[in-house]
């Protein structure tokens, strides 16, 4: 555990006791802080009250009486589409928001090591699709080659959990846009900007509102070491944003175009090579068709990334090319879950917006798509330039009438359940086909998360096949 600095004596609320909300209070209380604790779940409370937190209804007159500080956890609104109605009660009284990162980031920053930090290390990831890859990337190299790594965020453990770095460890972090719009400390070493696509944008008020969020982790925490992918106008920005900056700002940038990456220093991968260039001249490079739990282009490009931050970190090229070999992909993103009489079936069910849907129909040349859920805003007619290796669609979900509607010109059955969709799909498949769960949308329509889809998916075709 990280104990939050600088609250000793003083009393913070916390509001949203789920996984991140209770590390927060746990972290708060070793800090030495009077927490006050609620939730609008009485099941969540419930478990609260379990670990010994003290309960607040902050609707109660005089709630915020003496509240220097709410922490708030991230699935809570506190602008767009309009803020929760504790938040907003907060705000009027003058309270300051933070969040888990911000108490992260600020705890780290302590007396000793004169208010900045050399070690540990800490990379902080973020960007619209292939966050959780490419810390999962980083972290397996960073161990793969020695090197101490804790992998907490978005994934895994909550910042506030992770146990106590050592000097020189590293702490590699997958943050959502949630997480970095109000962090009031951002001071990532190394920051990475994987790609940019529409996605949450009810919650962030647009498109711009989104970008505006994920580029606070660059021009407000100001990193030593920024990875940037340019390949989106939104990435092109941001580098020229950080051009010219700070001399200790070194930017690192990843392309599939290699016209890209004249000067500086630049990763690519074309036709599956990556290579690392200083002004255009290559330093290294290796194949990324030979590692497996990589598939397809935007894989190669997640690999690109962890790559830059490795190299930044200082790990062996040829050390990194071994932990890529060795590494064996997540659960969900483009996970192949069975073989049967010539049919795969992958399970990318974190697949939740059109460009990471997208991405994924681009790696197979005979699709057999199951999709829908809750569709975000704009719905999926986006992916009618995407379709071209669909042989037949099966839309799941509340909305599946919606998805058959947004998708004109490929063959699409409404199948409404996943068991429904499994079944149909694979009735239907033949040898060389590909059945893939890219819904394109979210999943709390019937399931509580992605990976609770993503299981559900995998049961249907073990019952299927078996």
């Amino acid at each position: 555990m990280i104990p939050v600095q600088g609250v000793s004596g003083a009393r913070v609320a916390v509001l949203g006791l789920g996984r991140t909300g209770l590390s927060a209070m746990r972290a708060l209380r070793a800090g030495g802080a009077d927490v006050l604790c609620w939730d609008d779940s009485k099941e969540a409370r419930a478990i609260a009250v379990g670990e010994g937190a003290m309960l607040h209804d902050f609707s109660v007159p005089g709630a915020w009486n003496g509240v220097v500080e709410l922490v708030l956890s991230p699935g809570i609104p506190h602008l767009y589409p309009h803020p929760n109605a504790h938040v907003a009660a907060a705000m009027a009284a003058g309270i300051p928001i933070d969040n888990d990162v911000g108490l992260f980031f600020r705890s780290l920053a302590v007396p000793g090591r004169g208010g900045s930090r050399k070690f540990p290390k800490v990379v902080a990831v973020t960007g619209s699709n292939g966050k959780s890859t490419t810390v999962a990337l980083i972290h397996h190299c960073l161990v793969a080659s020695g090197r101490e790594s804790q992998l907490a965020g978005n994934i895994g453990r909550g910042v506030l959990d992770i146990d106590s770095p050592g000097k020189d460890g590293t702490i590699v972090l997958e943050l959502s846009s949630y997480q970095v719009e109000i962090a009031r400390s951002l001071a990532p070493d190394v920051a990475v900007f994987t790609n940019f696509g529409p996605d949450h944008l009810d919650r962030h008020g647009g498109l711009g509102g989104y970008f505006a969020a994920k580029q606070r982790l660059f021009l407000q925490g100001k990193p030593h070491v920024a990875v940037i992918g340019i390949d989106e106008v939104e990435g092109k920005f941001l580098e020229n944003q950080l051009v010219g900056g700070a001399s200790e700002n070194q930017i690192i940038r990843v392309t599939a175009d290699a016209t890209s990456a004249s000067a500086g220093w630049s990763i690519t991968a074309r036709d599956g090579i990556l290579t690392e260039l200083h002004d255009g001249q290559p330093a290294a490079s290796f194949n990324l068709g030979e590692m497996q739990g990589l598939p397809g282009v935007h894989n190669h490009q997640n690999a690109c990334a962890a790559f830059a931050v490795l190299r930044a970190l200082e790990v062996p090229s040829a050390a990194i090319e071994e932990g890529m070999l060795s590494f064996e992909g997540l659960p969900h993103r483009g996970q192949v879950v069975a073989r049967w009489n010539g049919v795969t079936f992958v399970n990318d069910s974190k697949a939740t917006n059109v460009d990471a849907a997208a991405r994924s129909l681009a790696v197979f040349p005979r699709v057999r798509w199951i999709v829908g859920g809750q569709l975000k805003e704009g719905g999926i007619s986006a992916l009618q330039s995407s379709v071209a290796s669909v042989v037949k669609a099966y839309a799941i979900g509340g909305q599946a009438t919606d998805v058959a509607r947004d998708l004109a010109g490929i063959e699409i059955e409404v199948c409404h359940t996943m068991a429904a969709a499994v079944r149909c799909a694979a009735k239907d498949a033949e040898p060389g086909d590909t059945v893939l769960l890219a819904p394109a949308a979210a999943s709390f329509d019937s399931y509580g998360d992605f990976e609770e889809r993503g299981d559900d998916f995998i049961a249907e075709v073990k019952k299927t096949i078996d």
